[in-house]
């Protein structure tokens, strides 16, 4: 039941400058705390801390149209609602009444909403009707789908088919921190979708007939479809060399029971553990098994991730894991992988093409995933491109096919962000919150179309992604079509830094570390079309102090 509460911190709704954030305790109410913002004269009370990771909000960032940024992953909120705007949130803001009285600043709601500060976006849901939609695939892009298609309203059936044997999980625990439980990462529980009306098939998808809007299965299943959503995401590549496909130990990471199969192998600790590729997935699995193992990661390139982040920032990283005992071999190409001669059937070494030998007691592939697409090869109703992904419009609609939808590791979009040409240039992004957010944004399009309504138009986001590297890397925008120089600011020597890439005189992409929320700030100035440039930011200019625009420009 609705209480009133007052507020301890802010005498005044006149003292909170427009724009401005102000976190206060509630009184009488132990561990309560509200957030108050105002936007264009009006105040808003809200819950203070992300649902995603609980990060502080009043560190945020908040636009003039009404959108508080959370300073750590790009999770969006509306300050009107409290709905969510842009992934990974899961749950919206809590949002209360908030007014004056009597000398002093009230909230209206009551003691659980207040402690919880989020609420489920998603009421419960009785399918009804003959229009549904099938969703193949269960990781991010899926959660984000699902959620918004009852977000809308949307109140047909909803079937997801997928081959995990989990309910969506944050699958970027897998490699930050080798979560071996479903249970413990799982967004959502069962029940939370038996009540929204949404059922999964845990099964494989091996087939479509576009024709007559069926999906086969594995086990002998005909799933009809009135909206087709693909997001299968991406299969791991393995090394094509002697050994990597015959021996034992040698593991790939994508699923849960790779974790398990990981940390059984790992046993009682004190391994020789070679990771072969730098890339993001192989220094966070390095990070995470370096505290009680010895670590060794072999890469390509001249620094981890130099392709993406440049030399410079690589190096960072690379010395932030040399610190937690992680042993390095760059400029590196691998040869072959041999067995054990204690135990012939799994790996004892990797030899490295200049002759070096690491031994091994298991190996962890981190080189790279491909669109997981097999379940499409040989349909001729469809071309995929020649990665193996599927070409989409701005709605995530896949073109030469109607009623379906690809999103994720397997769509190549257009991407409309800085350094892009007014058409946009094909991109496919490997990203949690770009899977997430493309499922949202195509799950409204579906909606509208099914209910005989014209779909908004697609809601323009800038890729974010987070790493876990010894400090935590903050990264928005796009490197794919090129940068030609970085400007690195801050204290490098020490990890704390911001790197800006340039292609020409246009930031194209920004990386941080321990230097919130400027990430986030720069992400909203991008979409906005207000992102200084090259040289504003050689000559001084903080993106922190950079006025938003009020209306979006990509």
């Amino acid at each position: 039941m609705a209480q009133e509460f007052k507020l301890k911190d802010i005498k005044s709704l006149a003292d909170i400058k427009d724009f401005d954030k102000v976190e206060s305790e509630v009184e009488g109410l132990e561990g309560g705390k509200i957030l108050v913002v105002k936007v264009n004269g009006v105040a808003h009370a809200l819950g203070p801390k992300c649902t995603h990771y609980g990060a502080p909000l009043k560190n945020g960032v908040l636009t003039p149209d009404g959108r508080l940024t959370c300073p750590w992953h790009g999770a969006c909120f509306s300050v009107g609602s409290g709905d969510v705007e842009d992934a990974p949130a899961p749950n919206a803001l809590a949002k209360f009444d908030v007014y004056e009285k009597d000398g002093a600043v009230y909230v209206k709601g009551d003691e659980t909403s207040i402690r919880a500060g989020q609420r489920d976006p998603v009421v419960k849901c009785q399918a009804t009707g003959d229009k549904r939609v099938v969703i193949v695939g269960g990781g991010s892009g899926t959660l984000g789908a699902v959620q918004a298609l009852r977000e809308v309203n949307f109140k047909g059936p909803v079937t997801v088919i997928t081959k995990e044997p989990n309910y969506p999980i944050d699958r970027t625990k897998l490699s930050k921190a080798l979560i071996p439980d479903s249970k413990k990462i799982e967004w959502r529980p069962k029940e939370w979708y038996d009540s929204a009306s949404v059922e999964f098939v845990f099964d494989e998808a091996t087939g479509v007939d576009f024709d007559k809007k069926t999906v086969s299965t594995k086990s002998g299943k005909s799933v009809s479809y009135s909206k087709l959503l693909l997001a299968t995401g991406g299969t791991p590549r393995s090394l094509p060399l002697p050994g990597f496909n015959e021996l034992g130990n040698i593991f790939l990471l994508r699923f849960v029971s790779d974790v398990q199969a990981i940390l059984e192998a790992v046993g009682q600790k004190n391994k020789k553990i070679v990771v072969i590729g730098s890339s993001f997935i192989g220094m966070e699995v390095g990070n995470a098994l370096a505290k009680e193992n010895e670590v060794t990661i072999v890469g390509m390139e001249k620094a981890p991730m130099e392709r993406i982040m440049g030399t410079e920032v690589g190096q960072i990283f690379q010395k932030l894991l040399e610190k937690s005992g992680v042993k390095f071999y760059m400029n590196a190409s691998v040869e072959r992988a041999t067995p054990s001669p204690v135990n012939p059937a799994n790996v004892g070494a990797v030899h490295l093409k200049d002759g070096t030998v690491l031994h091994a007691d298991l190996v962890i592939q981190g080189v790279g995933v491909r669109p997981a697409t097999d379940l499409l090869q040989n349909n001729p109703a469809i071309n995929l491109e020649k990665d193996g992904s599927l070409r989409v419009d701005e709605s995530f609609a896949v073109q030469g096919l109607s009623d379906v939808f690809a999103i994720g590791d397997i769509a190549t979009y257009p991407y409309h962000g800085p350094g892009a040409p007014s058409s946009g240039y094909p991109i496919r992004i490997e990203h949690w919150n770009v899977a997430q957010n493309a499922g949202r944004s195509a799950a409204t399009t579906i909606a509208s179309q099914l209910a005989g309504k014209t779909p908004p138009r697609p809601k323009a986001f800038i890729p974010v992604f987070w790493s876990a590297l010894g400090q935590q890397l903050r990264y928005c925008g796009n490197t794919q079509g090129g940068f030609d120089s970085l400007i690195l600011k801050g204290e490098p020597e020490n990890a704390k830094f911001v790197a800006y890439y340039c292609k020409e005189d246009t930031v194209v992409a920004v990386a941080s570390m321990m230097m919130d929320p400027i990430m986030t700030k720069c992400a909203e100035l991008m979409r906005r079309g207000n992102m200084p440039t090259k040289k504003q930011i050689e000559s001084g200019t903080d993106p922190l102090t950079v006025d938003l625009p009020t209306t979006v420009k990509m």
